[in-house]
């Protein structure tokens, strides 16, 4: 006999203290098992065995190597080069987002979801996409070339506009969402009291949006530090960040004992920044009083206020707009849609199949690791529901996190390193791509569903267990009803970006079925209009499907269903 809600409820009224503790907490560790295992065979096993592989001699390792390794000049640029950037790129995000966020956060106005989605593409675009609307923008021939004679594709200003323009939507979310929520009538009473208005937002309303911040910047530095697509396209030979000097070292000079170094050098960055960010979320969490966000909006008001909604839209136009517009234009070009009918010819060259086909494989590849990042991800966000989990929990959530910020060309080299013998001998497997892409994927599901499901109630679960119900029937009929919407979002996330993901995928697809961003990446590697045409087709193919699958996120989108 099916639970009913009501049935479920009057238990749950019943129920004193929490039933079913130790029940509850094998039911936790038996969740965790599959994302676990996931993970440990998928992630740590690739990665250990190419950071082996490059450390050992003659079976023995050498940490002395990591030494020498940072004693080389060029290896110390390229991770001065890296943390500079990563740090001027977030310094200049935060510096141009903020407003945004203010805009979005304070003000009411028509539009104002259409314009959330039109800040929020960027995001998902794959950074492949990203460098080539920027080569189009600031690059040879492009916009800037043609009207003033300006190229800014060999200048780091390029690089750091791009990442601006990739990370714009994560300060504009993460602190805006918190922003609506924060009570205006704090800083209101604050004035009355006599402080100035830039007094009361730097004494009231600061200290209250300092954890989102701090937590925004953390994630912007996390994404540049570990940028590839888009320093692999507008750095040329000039700059070269860790990510793709593990790339250089890997597949261009077979150097894998300095990959690995660079390997765990980037690691243990990543280790440090993820700590930070996780206090910074807790803090987040557990200090802060809200009000409706509803109910904090309203209509620009006075001059200044105008001007800076003024000043944001046209941010928002030359910035965001700007470069995908380029980008479709340049792949028209003057001959139509005469680069679009090349896809579909075969050269001979760079591709053993019609580039055109790189969309179907694509798709099906990013339908694939949508399935397993929803299943490892709902496993995973539903063992960490509890707030009061110990530190194995904690830990564990650390994990899940790890892919967004280790090296994808690692993990890539690793797979075809540790996935070479049986009963694991996937080489020639199709599922090889996905795989890879649903290690990136699981993040964005885990993050997307656990603000939801430590949103239900508890006293539900713990009725439905008093009545009977097994582990696996309280979350088909008490959880899964209250986070569909928010598994829809979780799945649409997962698909954007296993679509566009490109470290690991670019050393493990097959030559006769490419990725589309391994296709825009070849074509732009190789001389010639045509080439060039072609890779801005692709690109905007590529734009257009991460469009469509961002309008029906906002669509499926609700206040309450966490922001990223």
């Amino acid at each position: 006999m099916d639970l009913t809600r009501t049935e479920v409820t009057r238990a749950g009224k019943q129920a004193g203290k929490p039933a079913g503790t130790v029940r509850g907490s094998a039911a936790r560790l038996g969740l965790m098992a599959v994302p676990v295992a996931f993970f440990a065979v998928f992630f740590a096993y690739p990665v250990a065995a190419i950071v082996a592989r490059g450390l050992e001699v003659d079976g023995v390792w050498r940490l002395g190597r990591i030494g020498d390794v940072l004693a080389q000049s060029d290896v110390r640029h390229v991770l001065w080069f890296t943390t500079w950037q990563a740090l001027a790129s977030t310094a200049l995000t935060l510096l141009v987002a903020l407003p945004g966020a203010y805009v979005f956060a304070r003000f009411d106005f028509p539009g104002k979801q259409v314009l959330r989605a039109v800040v929020t593409v960027p995001f998902v675009l794959p950074t492949v996409v990203v460098g080539t609307a920027f080569l189009a923008l600031v690059g040879r021939g492009g916009l800037l070339d043609d009207l003033w004679g300006v190229r800014l594709d060999t200048t780091v200003w390029a690089i750091l506009l791009a990442h601006v323009f990739f990370n714009y939507a994560v300060v504009v979310r993460t602190v805006g969402g918190l922003w609506a929520q924060l009570d205006p009538r704090q800083e209101e009473a604050a004035r009355m009291l006599g402080a100035s208005r830039l007094r009361a937002w730097r004494q009231v309303t600061l200290p209250a949006l300092a954890p989102a911040v701090a937590a925004a910047a953390l994630m912007v530095f996390l994404f540049t530090f570990t940028s590839f697509g888009v320093v692999q396209i507008l750095g040329g030979p000039t700059f070269s960040t860790l990510e793709v000097e593990i790339y250089r070292q890997t597949s261009q000079v077979f150097d894998l004992s300095t990959a690995a170094v660079l390997t765990l050098i980037q690691f243990a960055a990543v280790a440090a920044v993820l700590a930070v960010h996780a206090w910074t979320v807790r803090r987040r969490e557990s200090a802060l009083r809200l009000v409706d966000a509803a109910t904090t909006a309203r209509r620009p008001r006075g001059a200044g206020q105008w001007t800076l909604f003024a000043g944001v839209l046209g941010t928002v136009a030359v910035l965001l707009v700007l470069p995908l517009a380029v980008l479709v234009q340049r792949s028209l070009g003057a001959s139509g849609f005469g680069y679009y009918r090349a896809l579909t010819r075969e050269d001979g060259g760079a591709f053993l199949v019609p580039p055109i086909e790189a969309i179907g494989n694509s798709l099906q590849y990013a339908v694939a690791a949508t399935a397993i990042a929803v299943v490892i991800g709902a496993l995973a966000a539903t063992a960490l529901t509890r707030r009061d989990a110990g530190r194995f929990v904690r830990g564990f959530d650390a994990l899940l996190m790890l892919p967004l910020g280790v090296s994808a060309v690692t993990v890539g080299f690793g797979f075809l390193i540790a996935l070479d013998e049986p009963p694991l001998d996937l080489r020639s497997s199709w599922i090889l791509v996905p795989l890879a892409q649903a290690l990136v994927g699981v993040p964005f599901v885990v993050r997307t569903m656990l603000p939801v499901l430590r949103a239900v109630d508890g006293r539900l679960r713990e009725a439905a267990a008093v009545l009977g119900a097994s582990p696996w029937r309280v979350w088909r009929e008490v959880d899964l009803p209250m986070v569909r919407r928010a598994l829809l979002v979780a799945a649409g996330f997962a698909f954007a970006v296993s679509l566009g993901e490109f470290g690991a995928t670019v050393f493990i697809a097959r030559p006769d079925n490419p990725t589309l961003p391994v296709a825009v990446a070849r074509l732009l590697g190789r001389p010639g209009d045509m080439n060039y045409g072609q890779a801005m087709a692709l690109s905007t193919i590529l734009m257009l499907v991460c469009a469509v699958a961002l309008v029906v996120l906002e669509r499926l989108r609700t206040d309450r269903s966490g922001e990223f």
